[in-house]
């Protein structure tokens, strides 16, 4: 395993007692991370209803009409891999601030956009600006935080970030009622200048400017090949990044397969989203509380994998030797996603206690290998056409055993070491 130079082993710097003042209130720090973290996952989640009306309204395909979904996830994949360095070298507040600002004009032009080029284009620019608050607010955590301080802080964001899918769809679908798809972007606009207005007041400088690192772009690119290279770090991020993935092919595929297949009506549709989204938030809050620091991190995460993967098979059964309706298909799809609740937040925090002075890096290859991933679930999910669900069920079995085979072959879970988040 290549060393990685001052990001493979904690160092001593100044946390917790020893600088106070670097600490904000957990309320507030909770609720601007959380916010952070959500918007990316909100301007997905509130836009899913309205697909059939964008192909409908600017005389698209369904397929051709997902790549908006595409763009903004390519957005929100290559903006990480900027902003993370960039955060290392600048601080936390002004790369955070800018993109946040970014975000908000662009999402004022995806609603005048007049055809669907212009509308992937600044779906991709929103992508790109809003990654900032999902890879920064990753890094702060890293600040303040080590081992499973950081583990609980994360599952705890998902109180907040949570709270968008569970609230998002069923929002998108009422919108809908009143307004066009024009208006949805409307209201993600307004919503990023309600959390840019947050982030300016409550969330304060966490990297001072004697930890921050310098050396341009060849000092970012031997950080992150030297992040690579270890192993475990690469175990922990391809096993996140395709159970990310696996999520994100039920969250595209389900759009149409639940109420073109299965003839969901976008209000019921809106609400099982939800419904499994709570799931997954209260897995995050079992994971958090109650697991981690319990019982061994790995053992949580095997079990989170073991389940993901019995729900894709699940799913495939259901689709191919049965004829399930609703809510059989239901059912297998909670189960998909509650097991996120603990793979995510696990894998993030083991992957970044093995980055102490290179969070914003970490942080960027793990948001840009999960996006990366995600972007290509719409094009797996949707292979098949329309008019089956065999291509979403695959997709998730897939990824769910792809990110377990990961898992064993680079972190090695059987191995008689010390737990990474055991203090």
């Amino acid at each position: 395993m290549a060393a990685i130079p001052q990001t493979s082993t904690p160092s001593h710097r100044p946390r917790r007692g020893e600088v106070p003042d670097r600490r904000p209130r957990r309320l507030p720090l909770v609720l601007v991370l959380g916010s952070l973290t959500a918007l990316g996952p909100l301007t997905i989640d509130l836009y899913l209803p309205a697909l059939p009306r964008v192909s409908a309204d600017l005389h698209v395909s369904q397929a051709v009409t997902q790549l908006t979904l595409t763009a903004f996830m390519a957005g929100i994949a290559l903006g990480q891999l900027v902003v993370g360095p960039l955060s290392d070298t600048l601080g936390r507040r002004r790369p955070l601030l800018t993109g946040l600002s970014v975000y908000v004009v662009a999402g004022a032009l995806c609603a005048l956009a007049p055809d669907l080029e212009v509308l992937i284009g600044m779906r991709l620019v929103q992508g790109l600006a809003g990654a900032s608050g999902i890879v920064i607010a990753r890094a702060v955590v890293r600040d303040l935080y080590d081992g499973l301080g950081a583990a609980r802080l994360l599952s705890s964001l998902m109180l907040v970030s949570g709270t968008a899918p569970i609230l998002a769809p069923v929002l998108g679908a009422q919108l809908l009622r009143l307004t066009s798809w024009r208006g949805v972007f409307v209201t993600l606009t307004l919503l990023g200048l309600v959390v840019l207005a947050a982030t300016a007041a409550l969330l304060t400088e966490t990297l001072p400017p004697q930890e921050r690192r310098h050396g341009g772009l060849p000092a970012t690119l031997r950080t992150m090949r030297d992040l690579v290279r270890d192993r475990p770090f690469t175990g922990y991020l391809l096993t996140g990044g395709l159970g990310f993935a696996a999520l994100f092919a039920y969250i595209a595929g389900s759009s149409f397969t639940l109420q073109e297949v299965y003839g969901a009506s976008p209000q019921t549709y809106s609400l099982l989203f939800g419904l499994n989204s709570l799931g997954m938030v209260a897995t995050g809050q079992l994971n958090g509380k109650f697991l981690l620091g319990r019982y061994p991190s790995h053992r949580v995460l095997a079990v989170g994998l073991a389940v993901l993967g019995a729900a894709g098979a699940a799913l495939v059964l259901l689709v191919t030797a049965t004829h399930a309706g609703l809510p059989w298909i239901a059912a297998a799809l909670f189960l998909t996603a509650c097991p996120v609740g603990m793979i995510l937040p696990t894998t993030t925090a083991l992957s970044l206690q093995r980055a102490p002075l290179a969070a914003g890096s970490a942080s960027a290859l793990l948001g840009t290998t999960q996006f990366l991933m995600g972007a290509l679930a719409p094009a797996l999910a949707g292979l098949g056409g329309q008019s089956t669900a065999l291509p979403m069920a695959l997709s998730v079995l897939g990824l769910a055993l792809a990110s377990a085979g990961c898992f064993l072959a680079l972190c090695r879970p059987w191995r008689a070491v010390p737990d990474p988040l055991a203090r």
